[in-house]
């Protein structure tokens, strides 16, 4: 998965827009979805922070933080803009942030409270969209071309499942 960072390096513009979108209210603002422990979705308002370095959240003790120890997939949803229907998110998965110094800038450029069981988490880059609703647009894509997979025909499995024989 991609940081941030390459995101932003291989698409400049639709970085920054996404990043426009995520703090168009001053602090980050959007939705994240985490994968349950039975495989179905859960939904919370977050508060996302883009750096120059990367994309983080703190997350504190709760069950999105426990789907993210579970499994660290995630989909990031940019909290609706009131003047337009744009809308955009991205997807990956969540690692836990272990440098001490990452950990330290932003607790104290964004005010994280000492007291509060919160972690921080680096969210990786996997696929980014980018959606204006309006006549003759198509939705701005990109996906970690580290991260393609083969095409569903080259999945197939090389032996069948199952034989049929002649009654």
């Amino acid at each position: 998965m991609a940081t941030w960072t390459a995101f932003a390096a291989a698409t400049p513009w639709l970085a920054s827009s996404i990043r426009a979108l995520l703090h168009q209210y001053g602090p980050g603002m959007g939705y994240l979805a985490t994968v349950r422990a039975d495989g179905g979705p859960r939904v919370h308002p977050v508060s996302p922070i883009v750096a120059d370095d990367g994309l983080y959240l703190f997350v504190i003790d709760s069950p999105k933080r426990r789907d993210l120890e579970r499994d660290g997939r995630y989909a990031l949803h940019a909290f609706p803009a009131e003047d337009t229907d744009v809308e955009a998110y991205v997807s990956g998965r969540a690692v836990p942030v272990t440098s001490v110094a990452v950990v330290d800038r932003l607790v104290r450029l964004h005010r994280a409270a000492p007291t509060v069981d919160w972690r921080l988490y680096e969210l990786t880059v996997e696929s980014a969209l980018l959606h204006r609703h309006e006549p003759g647009a198509y939705p701005m894509t990109w996906r970690d071309p580290a991260s393609r997979r083969e095409p569903a025909a080259d999945r197939r499995p090389r032996q069948p499942f199952l034989q049929l024989v002649a009654a």
